[in-house]
């Protein structure tokens, strides 16, 4: 008996059971190897999203926060060190274990020194290494702030400083002031003065007085203005008495003095007092007023 032939559907079954897993085997040895390539693919970048570097600004010294994500798309955990080149930045946790396909974020501080670059730094365990820029700008706030010192009055000028303690370039106004015994001496409006002061720096200015008062006390008061309007006003005392013409009133008075002193000794030479000083000379007498005894022709004793 001839034993009968297979049917078509069931040869087709056998065939494909046969070749399925000759199918399998190229997709699996693929497979490996895109997994094991994947699990080296770790990358850092700012937390959240859409940031291609990080940025801070701020006044001098001020302390920004931010995050930093580690994101491990791996199947494997790794392990990575973070650390902050030119820039001063401190960590939470400077090291940190990603686990597979997960995404670690870190967060840290980052103090404003100044305008400068920095990069943040992430390496694994077998030195590998990824970076982000990481930009600092000293944002220092407009500030206008002025001080006046060191005034004085001299022969023909008042002398003084202007101190620029604020933020921003100035080139003030100048306002001068000057009270004398009997009201104002000086009055002067407010005028543009030509200097351009830098932000911490000092300049010293004169102001010419060449019609200053001969004679007089006054109080001189100078008002800078900024040009957002901060001002500062100082001042100072002077006394102003012309000593050559005193010097001469008084050696002339001097000479009148003498001159009269003088005269006075020599009027009381002139005519001496009787009561007060005796002749150098016996003064004479008439001779019918004393005689001596010897010529009247008289003696002692009693008359005869």
């Amino acid at each position: 008996m001839r034993p009968t032939p297979p049917r078509p559907d069931v040869t087709r079954v056998l065939v494909l059971s046969l070749l399925l897993p000759l199918t399998l085997l190229p997709a699996r040895a693929v497979a490996v190897p895109r997994a094991a390539a994947a699990d080296t693919g770790w990358s850092l970048a700012p937390a959240g999203g859409g940031r291609p570097s990080f940025y801070a600004e701020g006044a001098p010294g001020t302390v920004v926060r931010d995050r930093v994500s580690v994101t491990n798309g791996g199947g494997h955990p790794v392990t990575v060190s973070l650390a902050a080149d030119g820039v001063l930045a401190a960590f939470a946790d400077p090291r940190v274990l990603v686990p597979a396909r997960s995404r670690a974020e870190v967060p840290f501080t980052v103090r404003v020194s100044g305008d400068r670059t920095g990069t943040i730094t992430a390496r694994d365990a077998v030195g590998r290494t990824r970076s982000v820029p990481l930009r600092l700008r000293a944002g220092v706030p407009a500030l206008s702030a002025l001080t006046v010192e060191r005034v004085a009055v001299r022969a023909d000028r008042i002398t003084y400083d202007i101190v620029n303690r604020g933020t921003t370039t100035l080139s003030p106004r100048l306002a001068v002031r000057a009270d004398g015994v009997l009201g104002p001496v000086l009055d002067r409006a407010p005028r543009t003065l030509p200097v351009r002061l830098a932000p911490g720096t000092r300049t010293s200015l004169a102001e010419p007085w060449p019609d200053r008062p001969a004679l007089d006390a006054v109080d001189v008061r100078l008002t800078v203005t900024a040009p957002d309007g901060t001002r500062a006003t100082a001042g100072a005392s002077a006394r102003f008495v012309p000593w050559a013409a005193v010097a001469g009133c008084g050696g002339a008075a001097l000479a009148t003095a003498a001159g009269v002193t003088w005269a006075a000794v020599r009027r009381r030479r002139g005519h001496p007092s009787r009561k007060c000083s005796a002749p150098d000379t016996p003064t004479a007498v008439p001779d019918n007023r004393i005689r001596p005894l010897s010529e009247a022709g008289t003696t002692t004793g009693a008359p005869t």
